[in-house]
């Protein structure tokens, strides 16, 4: 690279051109203000959503992590985020009980599988049901049978007695486990283990209490659960026909065992080769997959309303650039008289676009982190946590601003006449 052109910005000269630029700015701020309003909300919209997104995004890993990185999920529609189902979706018959005990006799790479059962699944989750006990009342718990197995393949824990086993599975016992809301609501200053609660007019024990799940925008509804064995739930609610399989993976062999029971399950639901499968299934990772692309989709929205605020912010840029050189003709003649080059001016008006709209890009910065903490102040079930990298894109992409609309403010600058420029009245 040629020595004159590492020289073509001297360290000293580009300082001098930042200081003056500063100090113009610092002399008209409302009016530079008001020209980088909108890379300000531009800078702040992006920096606020990101926040959100993160911290989302980390909700989601602990929440799907939770039920373990080696768990499948099968069921008769596709698992995931809420989605509008097909008529064949809605006309597909349920998988059975001796699906699942195919799917743990018949694929290799299966540990243990465990069986949920209930009557109706929504959009919403489980069809809410009622619960009392001494009078009290809560409508919207959530309560399914499962098999013994359920406890290790949900990776949940006991605060209090014991999970149901193959005994109470055998004599279809009525006992429950309960979760955290439940205790909340019914057994706030006593112990629930040994009491018994009135599920849709049924009477049962409770014999255990599971931890606090982890939230989703401050909720779980498996705070909510009251499960039962399958047989119990059967004998309750022989109509039942809505089985949902978790399945554990030997480690190293989820993608197997995915495999495995798909073509297994396929052969079983008597599905044509050139058809979809007649279920869903998910893993962890596929559950975050599918809500990073949903969020993905959300941020890159977001970007592109917040770019029009960047447009009208660097239109406002070289629009008061235009009039800043006009109304300092006569200083860029006087400074061309005493030495200054082409390129000095032109680094003069350039320095200045990008100062204003750093500034504006820093407010911005501090604007969408007070908003984020605003957010994890008020409203703790939405998390919010700002990225490092959307504050340093933030801050690139505003000085980058200033330079593309500074551009031809300061070529037209650097061409001016000095002698024509200092008879400029």
């Amino acid at each position: 690279m040629r020595r004159d052109v590492i020289s073509a910005v001297p360290r000293h000269s580009v300082r001098e051109n930042l200081l003056l630029a500063l100090d113009t700015l610092r002399t008209h701020k409302f009016r530079s203000l008001l020209t980088v309003l909108g890379v300000l909300i531009g800078t702040a919209t992006v920096i606020g959503v990101a926040s959100i997104f993160q911290g989302l995004d980390h909700q989601v890993v602990d929440l799907a992590n939770q039920f373990g990185t080696r768990t499948i999920w099968v069921y008769k529609l596709q698992i995931g985020f809420a989605q509008r189902l097909t008529r064949e979706e809605r006309l597909r018959k349920p998988l059975t009980y001796d699906d699942a005990m195919a799917i743990r006799d018949q694929c290799p790479a299966v540990e243990e599988v465990s069986v949920m059962l209930f009557h109706e699944f929504t959009e919403f989750g489980l069809t809410p049901t009622s619960v009392k006990y001494q009078g009290k009342e809560m409508v919207d718990a959530q309560f399914s049978g499962a098999t013994p197995q359920h406890l290790q393949l949900v990776n949940a824990t006991l605060v209090d007695g014991r999970f149901f086993n193959e005994t109470d599975e055998l004599h279809r016992r009525d006992v429950a486990v309960i979760g955290n809301e439940v205790v909340k609501r019914f057994f706030d200053h006593e112990d629930p283990v040994g009491k018994t609660i009135l599920v849709d007019g049924h009477a049962l024990v409770i014999i255990g209490v599971f931890g606090k799940f982890k939230e989703l925008l401050g909720e779980n509804s498996d705070d909510r659960t009251v499960l039962i064995p399958y047989s119990t739930y059967k004998k309750l609610h022989p109509s039942a026909r809505e089985n949902f399989i978790s399945v554990l993976a030997y480690p190293g062999k989820v993608s197997q065992a995915l495999d495995e029971l798909t073509g297994l399950l396929r052969r079983r639901r008597h599905d044509k080769l050139n058809d979809p499968d007649s279920f869903g299934t998910a893993t962890a990772d596929s559950f975050v997959r599918e809500f990073r692309a949903i969020m993905s989709t959300v941020v890159l929205v977001t970007v592109v309303i917040s770019s029009i605020g960047l447009l009208v912010g660097g239109i406002g840029v070289m629009n008061i650039m235009l009039v800043s050189v006009t109304e300092r003709t006569r200083e860029i003649g006087v400074r061309k008289a005493i030495g200054a080059r082409r390129r000095d001016i032109t680094w003069q008006f350039l320095l200045e676009a990008m100062a204003l709209t750093g500034a504006g890009g820093i407010l911005g910065i501090l604007l969408g982190w007070t908003f984020s903490l605003l957010i994890r102040t008020f409203v703790p079930q939405l998390p919010s946590t700002v990225p490092l990298w959307s504050v340093v894109t933030g801050f690139i992409v505003a000085v980058s601003i200033g330079l593309l609309f500074g551009m031809w403010p300061a070529v037209k600058a650097s061409r001016l006449d000095p002698i024509v420029a200092l008879r400029y009245e």
